[in-house]
């Protein structure tokens, strides 16, 4: 049987491996953040220290596969994660934070089951690829005639409907946009755009820094 501190041990730990991967989630404002991702880990956690507890409770009068429970939270932890996947146009936008709450939800289980060396790698890992990897996504995808664009405006009615307006004219297509408000005046409007033609970045750089209202275009690519 599992000592209460062992229990809580257990749980106390999905609570700061989890949190890691969170935090990360959390700090590019995606749907599911550090307390989505904690809970998920934590009832993860839950569930497999209950499967070994009956296991236990009930192994000499029964055969009992304390690995049941565990399994249910991996095919089930599918509908949380669809939650977050959110399509614009012929942009699929979240499959990357469906991914990190279906793997913090299998760490839980390791730490559950006491696969601690498992776990820890794991969130390692995962950490590793949420933040260095995006990188490389993006270094990819301006290969491909991919922008991406920090802009400064002024937060007025219509401004970012303006800068749609100028993206289109010049035929681009925008793919990810993620509005910051700098302050009550102030707005960051990050942008990755696709062009028809690599050519095309000087002259949708100019036209978006001379419109009334935007103070500053920065190329991040």
């Amino acid at each position: 049987m599992i000592s209460i501190k062992e229990v809580a041990f257990r749980l106390i730990l999905s609570v700061l491996l989890s949190g890691i991967i969170g935090a990360e989630r959390e700090s590019i404002k995606r749907p599911a953040g550090l307390r989505t991702h904690i809970l998920v880990c934590v009832g993860s956690t839950l569930v497999m220290l209950t499967s070994i507890f009956i296991f236990d409770m009930f192994k000499h009068q029964t055969s009992l596969q304390p690995d049941r429970l565990g399994a249910q939270v991996i095919s089930g932890i599918g509908f949380l994660g669809a939650g977050t996947i959110i399509r614009q146009g012929d942009t699929v936008r979240g499959l990357t934070t469906a991914a990190s709450l279906w793997a913090v939800a299998c760490i839980g289980i390791a730490i559950g089951a006491g696969f601690y060396l498992g776990a820890i790698i794991t969130v390692l890992l995962v950490l590793i690829t949420l933040l260095s990897f995006s990188r490389l996504e993006k270094n990819i995808k301006v290969r491909r005639n991919y922008l991406s664009l920090k802009i400064t405006a002024i937060n007025k009615p219509g401004q970012l409907g303006k800068i749609c307006k100028i993206i289109g004219d010049l035929g681009g297509h925008i793919l990810n946009i993620d509005l910051v408000p700098e302050d009550e005046q102030i707005e960051i409007v990050n942008l990755i755009i696709k062009i028809p033609n690599i050519s095309l970045k000087s002259d949708l750089i100019n036209k978006l820094s001379n419109e009334d209202g935007i103070i500053d275009v920065l190329n991040r690519s």
